[in-house]
């Protein structure tokens, strides 16, 4: 049902030009690589193939459908552009002195940690084929990313009050609700691996019973008292919610109707309440399917009618839409900016395109 949800994260890099711009990048110049383990190099400073491959072989994780050689490639240019750049952002945020320091590493690693024993946490690396020096390195890259983008990008950002009056005269029918509107969250759990982005904590499960013991696990931790957002984000399978705790957004009333299984359980909650395990379902009419099991949270229904100005859930949802709005305009011009600037040689484009396609 909800196996299409939009992601309201934000993303660490804007990825626009995935493959152009990694083929541009090794079509800029005819330059030989530094040594055959070299697949890259940003400022002069290279990218290693070992990186290059432990990244690509994160992105498939334990999908058994293996790629054929030309999607192979696709993805690794893809990942290739990924890393370059990331390498252009830390290049920026090391001249600007804003490289995340060590005490800022292990608190995050302690957040991390917090959730499992040692033993578990331990287990989860070596499932994720992953080193505690790998994960401190890049736990260290992305919180410099935050930092960089903290002090370049969202200390420009001011949203005003005549901004958002303006907006909401201009839109006030998208604050109308004609049905009642439900806020809900949700821990999703796929019923096999195929066509699943990622389990952020385990292996995937390969079988339908495999994945209803896996939700009933998850349905214990929130029964014995952990926080359901936590959980959500620790433990679905839902890439595009899981970072935000598992958030859906609103949903009309006739929406949720459309599945008669979730609504039933969900129109018994009172707000911060959780349902039981229930099928989670992809498609409508003759192509509908189970595509795993979810556990749903309601965490507010607002009831149909206008919405006044004066509302200040009204005024943070334009204050948040306008600041992304121009959070992405502003990261946008700001990449690409730092892209101009940066010497980039691509050399596992280059390859490719001397050698033609497999």
């Amino acid at each position: 049902m909800f196996g299409e949800t939009s992601s309201r994260g934000r993303t660490r890099i804007v990825a626009l030009m995935i493959l152009g711009g990694a083929l541009l990048a090794g079509m800029s110049g005819c330059h030989r690589p530094p040594g055959p383990n070299v697949v890259a190099t940003v400022n002069g400073k290279p990218i290693f193939r070992s990186a290059l491959e432990r990244n690509y072989e994160a992105l498939l994780g334990n999908s058994p459908k293996k790629p054929s050689p030309e999607e192979a490639d696709i993805q690794r240019l893809n990942v290739l552009h990924q890393m370059i750049e990331d390498e252009i952002l830390q290049q920026r945020a090391a001249k600007l002195n804003l490289v995340a320091s060590d005490e800022d590493v292990n608190a995050k690693l302690t957040e991390m940690k917090a959730p499992y024993t040692e033993q578990e946490f331990n287990k989860l690396l070596k499932e994720k084929h992953e080193t505690l020096a790998q994960l401190k390195r890049e736990i260290r890259r992305n919180l410099t990313v935050t930092k960089l983008l903290n002090r370049e990008i969202e200390s420009k950002i001011n949203i005003t009050d005549n901004e958002i009056r303006d907006y909401y005269n201009a839109h006030k029918a998208e604050f109308d609700f004609i049905e009642p509107q439900y806020h809900l969250a949700w821990i999703f759990v796929a019923a096999s691996p195929q066509g699943q982005a990622g389990n952020v904590a385990g292996s995937p499960a390969v079988s339908e019973a495999q994945a209803r013991k896996k939700i009933e696990e998850l349905h214990n931790r929130l029964d014995s008292g952990q926080d359901f957002s936590a959980v959500a984000m620790q433990f679905s399978e839902d890439p595009n919610t899981s970072s935000n705790g598992g958030d859906l957004g609103f949903w009309p009333e006739s929406q949720l109707k459309a599945d008669s299984v979730a609504f039933a359980a969900i129109s018994q909650l009172k707000p911060d309440q959780y349902t039981g395990v229930v099928p989670a379902y992809q498609g409508v009419g003759p192509e509908r399917h189970q595509i795993g099991y979810a556990i749903y949270k309601l965490i507010a229904i607002e009831p149909a009618g206008q919405r006044q100005l004066g509302d200040p859930r009204v005024q943070q949802a334009i204050h948040d839409l306008l600041h992304e709005r121009k959070r992405q305009l502003l990261q946008y011009a700001y990449f690409e900016t730092l892209n101009d600037a940066a010497k980039v040689h691509n050399y596992l484009a280059q390859q490719i395109l001397k050698q033609g396609a497999p």
